[in-house]
């Protein structure tokens, strides 16, 4: 097994495996339109080695560690310009690029639901998402309606974006390893422009949703005072994670059209 030795700093855990590195670039896809890609993390560039062999896109890196970006410049000049000190929760995408853009890294445990928060504000703009993560949150993100952990982030993301669970990736495959096993996941734009209800509500009707997993939603959703005629229905006798996307939506143009 081929491997490189970055860095330890920060308590970070590094992927030191080429061949995973390799295999992560590959789940890149680039779908129409996208001329950008933006690695957030590169770490010390196990990813980013790979990405700039590629010319038929142009990369951005994004790092808040002052270590990580001083190697980074001093070892990938060709991206002059293009490696940002940052915090990618505040960058403003679009005003840093012009086109739609690809995402992909391995992404912090810690700020990973996060990510996927400000990935679903600008959805307009990101095409496409490769990520590594932890495994858990990365099944969380691809599992479908009757999993134990669908949840608030698998209806939203999956509402907008096409997820598949690619492959897990080992802890020996990191320095130092981690506590947990590592999942990548890839996130492509679906054709909904636009959901047929009020987008905020559909967010506020979800969250509410999963806020007590246990209970039905006629006990989750009592904040909006339906009538006893519609808490009547069927649905309102099921869990949150019974619903699809699909039937949340539906969810949502009930509560839109009674709620007091």
């Amino acid at each position: 097994m081929k491997k490189v030795n970055p860095k330890k700093h920060l308590g970070q855990h590094f992927l030191t495996d080429e061949n995973i590195a390799t295999r992560i670039v590959e789940q890149l896809t680039l779908p129409a339109g996208v001329k950008d890609v933006l690695e957030i993390g590169p770490g010390m560039g196990v990813l980013t080695k790979y990405l700039v062999q590629h010319t038929a896109y142009q990369t951005t890196i994004i790092d808040i560690d002052q270590e990580s970006i001083r190697y980074l410049q001093a070892h990938f000049p060709e991206l002059t310009g293009r490696i940002l000190e940052a915090d990618f929760l505040r960058l403003d995408l679009s005003k840093r690029f012009s086109n739609k853009i690809s995402i992909i890294g391995n992404f912090p445990y810690n700020i990973s639901s996060q990510i996927f928060f400000k990935v679903l504000e600008h959805r307009q703009q990101v095409m496409e998402v490769v990520c590594m993560l932890q495994k858990e949150v990365a099944e969380r993100i691809a599992a479908g309606p009757g999993s134990k952990v669908y949840g608030i982030l698998s209806v939203l993301l999956q509402a907008f974006y096409t997820i598949a669970y690619r492959f897990t990736v080992s802890r020996e495959v990191f320095d130092p390893p981690p506590q947990v096993l590592s999942g990548v996941i890839t996130l492509v734009r679906n054709q909904v422009e636009q959901l047929p209800c009020n987008e905020k509500k559909f967010f506020e009707v979800v969250k509410l949703s999963f806020g007590t997993r246990r209970k039905t939603l006629r006990n989750c959703l009592r904040p909006y005072h339906l009538p006893d005629e519609i808490t009547k229905q069927p649905v309102f006798d099921k869990r949150a994670e019974q619903l699809s996307v699909a039937e949340f939506i539906q969810l949502t143009q009930l509560i839109e059209a009674h709620a007091a």
